[in-house]
């Protein structure tokens, strides 16, 4: 049997406290991250969106996805293509409630690529760059660009192709400064600089 003297010699024990407080952070610990679990996956699968984006662009001949009267130049000297180096970022998805990239239909974004011709410096190499549609139904997924025709001007194109709520914020952002920064480290690799 446990006497009173023994007890209270126990509770005043400060070893015994000592081991109590990591014990009592790392069931704290535990809790939060088991809570934070279903949340935290939507950031996850934004990350997932662009990675796929990004890889598709990048496997796409660039005829896929340039615009504006802008293609790539062919080059005859080399045998291969030149890679293409592409920089994305997400305006949204639809349909917007999922929380798994399989069951993402639609994406709406920005990419600028560009084609990293070896030696060629990215401020005189060809580029594609605009708003894009991406159909995820698909394999490999449709790319759709915004582009201008004769009788409607891009802006009119934009919001024809757009949902509003992307439409405003295609209109005013493109590359995330990390974004662009990654392309273009990716890019002097790619192109021997």
């Amino acid at each position: 049997m446990i006497s009173r003297e023994s007890f209270a010699g126990w509770y005043r024990n400060r070893f015994v406290w000592v081991a109590m407080i990591p014990l009592a952070v790392t069931a704290a610990a535990v809790v939060l991250v088991n809570r934070a679990g279903p949340e935290a996956e939507p950031a996850d699968l934004q990350g997932q969106i662009m990675n796929r984006m990004r890889t598709t662009l990048e496997q796409a001949d660039p005829g896929q996805h340039n615009h504006a009267g802008h293609g790539a130049q062919q080059v005859t000297t080399e045998e291969k293509k030149p890679p293409v180096i592409c920089g994305v970022r997400v305006y949204g998805y639809e349909p917007a409630e999922v929380t798994a990239l399989a069951d993402v239909r639609t994406v709406y974004g920005f990419h600028l690529c560009g084609v990293a011709e070896q030696k060629r410096p990215w401020d005189v190499a060809v580029k594609l760059a605009g708003p894009v549609i991406m159909d995820m139904s698909t394999e490999p997924p449709g790319i759709q660009v915004v582009e201008a025709t004769a009788d409607v001007m891009f802006v009119d194109r934009l919001r024809e192709m757009f949902p509003d709520k992307y439409a405003k914020v295609a209109l005013k952002e493109a590359l995330a400064d990390s974004e662009m920064a990654d392309q273009r480290r990716r890019y002097d690799a790619a192109a021997g600089l």
